[in-house]
């Protein structure tokens, strides 16, 4: 149903089902908000959206039409009004934007406070609440916190998980971690969603860019850089190029500009993880070596989900580390080996979109006689502040560089890592060209694209038929793992990431972030992928001179050694 209202002096009409907020920025008319997301949408609770409606001020965000309505939105008593609402905030807030982690453009308060020319800022400095540290890969800073409420809503709704909670202390409304806890001791998974809607500073990913910009500066190791798949159509946003757009040769480039050694690619291996989980598929399903369904265990997130809330699962990982984690390993064996440079001396930095990568370089089993297999992680958010701070134009970059070889080469399929149905689709490519001779090599597997929540499929090859499942979002595993427990429903192979749409839209990914920017970043990624002449893993060059010089054979002794992991139950 349509109704017929007035906006700013214009008949327009609205649907039913339609915010006032909603039909405004479907016609382009500026409304501030900071407690509203296009796929959370709004809590209720800043305010600062008020509009004029039939002579009474409204919130737009949680009215619907009706008609006859005459809506005002930017009247001189509106503007006073939504000001004296930040005034209100600001009197709490601290004042201290200059060391901010979400200054330069990511603070929404910020944002709003130059358009409403909030002068009269609270001077005094506001340390009520002790910060919190105790995250691998999140700072939580209640002192910022403005109650906006899409924390609470992120982590319950979209990730199934609500560790936080809404309590009133001595009549104070707070924003708490259930049972009291702090973020580090609670169910958290480190996914980071809360951190990409949190409008202000009060959840960030740990900073490590001011100590990686030192390094580069003065430590006299080697250091080495690799970038996850997401990060080459994700980076650009953050210097004005259209989300899903390669970005590649640019960051490569920029890399070299800061002083790293040698600039390589997470794409080569996720090749080499799925020459080694798909090797494992085969010894689960064909020779009964292990347990059924096997899951994916690339997502530092979803291996905290089951090591903390299913613990009877941990058999069921994959054994193989993430693509992160091989490089590492590789790096400080194969590449030390090739280069004669003390693995000690090399220092390997990852460039991510997840702030769970954090925790997962600094885990007991991901490391060697003391020595980690990765050194730092930094975000894609952290990246752009690399470049930033040390005056690079991206955008002037030369579109014509390519990674250092012999860690650098990544196929199409290693690529599509970076978004949900990737990691199935690319160890599909390989499985079924080792048990089918290539048979069924120029099948597409687009069926497992996307972002519904489960999607499935079976896989017929001549004597066996092999079920497979992607998972976005650890809600939604959730309802598998349940299912599966009561056996409801059977999976031979399943993927998880613990972010809705995979890698692509992680805790360090780009701000903003919405369902229309992650569908063109998948867009772009699934394009690279169909122009690409390298499609799968196992014809990489890089990959198979590894094998064939140093591992021998995936998920032999060495390669077990050097690529594989174990898990524990973690309350």
């Amino acid at each position: 149903m349509n109704y017929q209202i007035e906006i700013d002096g214009v008949l327009t009409n609205i649907k039913s089902t339609h915010t006032i907020l909603d039909r405004c920025r479907e016609l382009g008319i500026h409304i501030p908000t900071l407690c509203h997301h296009e796929d959370l949408g709004s809590q209720k609770v800043c305010g600062i959206c008020l509009v004029e409606c039939n002579g009474s001020y409204i919130k737009s965000c949680e009215t619907y039409p009706e008609n006859g309505m005459v809506i005002k939105t930017n009247t001189l008593e509106i503007w006073n009004k939504r000001k004296d609402i930040l005034n209100k905030i600001m009197e709490t807030h601290p004042n201290d934007c200059l060391t901010c982690e979400k200054s330069k453009g990511d603070c929404e308060l910020q944002n709003v406070a130059f358009e409403y020319n909030i002068v009269n800022r609270n001077k005094e400095e506001i340390n009520k609440y002790e910060i919190d540290n105790s995250s691998s890969g999140i700072t939580r800073n209640l002192n910022k916190c403005i109650l906006c409420e899409k924390c609470v809503a992120v982590c319950k709704n979209a990730q199934g998980l609500g560790i936080y909670e809404i309590i009133q202390k001595d009549g104070v409304k707070e924003i708490v971690i259930k049972d009291g806890k702090k973020l580090g001791d609670s169910d958290c998974v480190s996914c980071g969603q809360c951190v990409k809607v949190c409008p202000v500073g009060a959840l960030t990913e740990k900073n490590s860019v001011t100590h990686l910009n030192n390094l580069l500066k003065s430590s006299e190791k080697h250091i080495i850089v690799q970038m996850a798949p997401a990060i080459k159509h994700t980076i650009g946003e953050e210097f004005f190029i259209e989300p899903g757009v390669d970005a590649t040769s640019k960051m490569v480039a920029a890399l070299k500009k800061l002083g790293f050694d040698k600039v390589f690619s997470t794409d080569f291996s996720a090749d080499v993880t799925i020459m080694e989980e798909g090797t494992e598929l085969i010894e689960r399903v064909i020779k009964g070596k292990g347990k059924l369904p096997m899951f994916t265990s690339c997502c530092p997130g979803w291996v905290n989900y089951v090591e903390q809330s299913y613990p009877d699962f941990i058999d069921n990982l994959s054994s193989c580390k993430s693509p992160q984690q091989m490089f590492g390993a590789l790096a400080k064996s194969y590449y030390s080996d090739s280069v004669n440079i003390k693995k000690e001396d090399i220092y390997v930095v990852a460039i991510m979109p997840c702030t769970a990568k954090k925790g997962e370089s600094e885990r007991e089993q991901m490391r060697e006689h003391g020595i980690r297999d990765v050194d730092l992680v930094i975000t894609t958010r952290e990246f752009a502040k690399l470049i930033k701070m040390n005056d690079i134009d991206f955008e002037s970059l030369p579109n014509d560089l390519t990674y250092d070889s012999f860690m650098g080469l990544g196929s199409s399929a290693g690529r599509m890592f970076g978004s949900s149905g990737g990691v199935m689709e690319a160890a599909l490519r390989t499985v079924t060209h080792i048990l089918t001779d290539g048979k069924l090599d120029k099948i597409e597997y687009k069926a497992l694209r996307g972002f519904e929540n489960i999607k499935s499929a079976e896989i017929v090859l001549e004597d066996k038929t092999i079920k497979v499942g992607v998972i976005n979002g650890i809600g939604s595993a959730k309802k598998v793992l349940d299912a599966i427990q009561k056996g409801e429903i059977y999976f031979d192979f399943i993927e998880v990431m613990a972010c809705y749409g995979g890698c692509i839209s992680g805790g360090g990914a780009p701000i903003p972030d919405n369902l229309e920017i992650r569908k063109a970043r998948m867009e772009g990624m699934h394009s690279f992928d169909s122009n690409s002449t390298l499609r799968k893993s196992h014809e990489n060059i890089e990959v198979l001179d590894l094998y064939k010089n140093y591992l021998k054979e995936p998920c032999g002794h060495k390669s077990h050694h050097i690529l594989h992991t174990t898990y524990s139950k973690k309350r």
